[in-house]
């Protein structure tokens, strides 16, 4: 007999042992060669009984990539609510001489761990904040500061990137760190002219300005899609940008982490106060920097709330935000152990997990975001947690940051089959080698379904793994 036949009839022989609730599609997954030296961990649960419907090695630990997010915004909306809100203040120090309009004394801006503080993605919220925020110290009477602006950002630790995250992912905007005070989603935007195919692209702006490291670029114009990296670590002014894109581009943009955000947002609101003439003495700093300690004393001059949890969390898990999900940690950490660190962070989300019977010992958290590769979960667990958000008071808002199959979020050119229009939402995740979906299914017959496939080390296109994943899925909702 031909040795690769024996070989395949023994595999799907075991396959069938390993378990009675295969599906036809799974089984032509595993026995693909791009499975050859993979793992998966799947399963399918009626979402009403509970009832296991297809299933393959659930328990087995795996990289999850990004679904892991689904832990973590869980955790937030049952632990601090929906409607939860972060705060920050601007405030002035010292004394204010009212006649003369001198302020002797600094403008703070201090932090209270928003994460979408002046971000584009809420730009009808925020508005243009730092030129409110300037027009707020002028109608406070204030004309002259004979101090600075700093910025407070204690509120969070000083240690901006979880343990885990890789070299190659901390100076891109994906691997932005999480600070006591953070702008724009910690992103700043490289535009570069770039010429013909093999030339240097030429750096003609950083916006904001005042985010500007100095980069030493080895990038090449080549190819058609962006393959171009920065590398610069968390409160550093310097790093280097490798890697290819795109040729003959008038303006091609390269988003990389802003490595301070505290200092920057001092700097943009000092020279939106000097335009508006109003001198500022001393050069924009902060409490990081001074090692300054906090004056309980000050005078609030206003106060800038964020959007809702739910809201954040909505475009949190449809673009899938690093960023905003390590925020969420640290604020956990804060609201429940008086810490903001990561550590303090995922105590409590775990101490959750376990209080509502999700954990498993397969689970090993090393971030909120699911970016470090070192994180382990199984399907088994997610389902878990998929199982107890369906019961939850907050479902509607959890399944509602999940993006809709085929027409939304990272779900907008996947699963676009006639089959899950509006049947389907899930949290996606993606790495090198990794693949994973979970979230909720509706069936034909009306059935309502939770599931998790977690795909590592395949071999060959990921684009073919998305599409076997499909075809499970589908029979999914055909045949319950």
């Amino acid at each position: 007999m031909n040795k690769l036949i024996s070989t395949t009839i023994l595999f799907l022989a075991f396959i069938t042992i390993k378990s009675e609730s295969q599906t036809a599609a799974l089984e032509r997954f595993l026995s693909d060669s791009l499975m050859q030296h993979a793992s998966i961990s799947f399963l399918i649960k009626d979402a009403v009984t509970g009832d296991t419907l297809a299933e393959y090695d659930s328990n087995r630990s795996l990289t999850p990539a990004s679904v892991l997010k689904l832990i973590t915004t869980a955790a937030a909306l049952e632990l601090l609510g929906p409607d939860y809100r972060f705060r920050t203040t601007l405030e002035y120090s010292g004394t204010l001489l009212k006649n003369s309009g001198v302020l002797k004394g600094d403008i703070i801006i201090k932090g209270g761990g928003d994460p979408c503080l002046a971000s584009e993605r809420f730009t009808e919220h925020y508005g243009n904040l730092f030129n409110d925020w300037a027009a707020a110290v002028r109608s406070s009477g204030i004309k002259k500061i004979k101090g600075r602006v700093i910025t407070d950002d204690s509120y969070f630790d000083y240690e901006p990137v979880p343990d885990g995250w890789v070299w190659e992912d901390i100076g891109n905007y994906y691997g932005a760190g999480v600070y006591g005070l953070s702008v724009f989603d910690n992103t700043s935007k490289i535009h570069f002219r770039t010429y013909e195919e093999g030339s240097a692209p030429e750096i003609i702006m950083i916006e904001p300005f005042e985010a500007g490291n100095e980069y030493i670029s080895n990038l090449i114009a080549s190819g058609t899609t962006d393959r171009g990296y920065v590398f610069c670590s968390p409160y550093g002014n310097k790093g280097w940008i490798s890697g290819t894109i795109p040729p003959n581009r008038e303006d091609f943009i390269l988003k990389a982490a802003i490595t301070d955000p505290p200092l920057v947002a001092a700097k943009i609101l000092t020279g939106k106060l000097i335009k508006k003439g109003i001198k500022v003495s001393g050069n924009p700093s902060t409490y990081r920097l001074k090692k300054q300690i906090k004056n309980q004393n000050n005078t609030i001059i206003n106060e800038t709330l964020s959007p809702p949890l739910n809201e954040i969390i909505e475009v949190l898990n449809h673009e899938s935000i690093n960023l905003y999900a390590e925020h969420l940690v640290k604020e956990l950490g804060k609201a429940f152990r008086e810490n903001g660190s990561a550590s303090a962070g995922l105590e409590v989300i775990n101490d959750f997990l376990k209080k509502n019977g999700i954990y498993n010992p397969g689970m090993v958290i090393i971030d909120g975001s699911g970016l470090s590769p070192r994180n382990l979960v199984n399907a088994s667990g997610i389902v878990s947690l998929l199982l107890y958000m369906k019961n939850s008071n907050n479902y509607a808002h959890f399944i509602n940051s999940l993006p809709e199959a085929g027409a939304e979020g990272t779900l907008k050119n996947v699963f676009r089959g006639p089959e899950f229009e509006g049947r389907l939402n899930a949290k996606s995740g993606s790495m090198a080698g990794i693949r994973s979906y979970a979230g909720y299914l509706k069936s034909v017959s009306g059935k309502e379904l939770v599931f998790c496939i977690i795909v590592n080390n395949y071999s060959g296109s990921s684009g073919n793994v998305t599409r076997y994943i499909e075809e499970i899925l589908k029979e999914a909702v055909v045949n319950n």
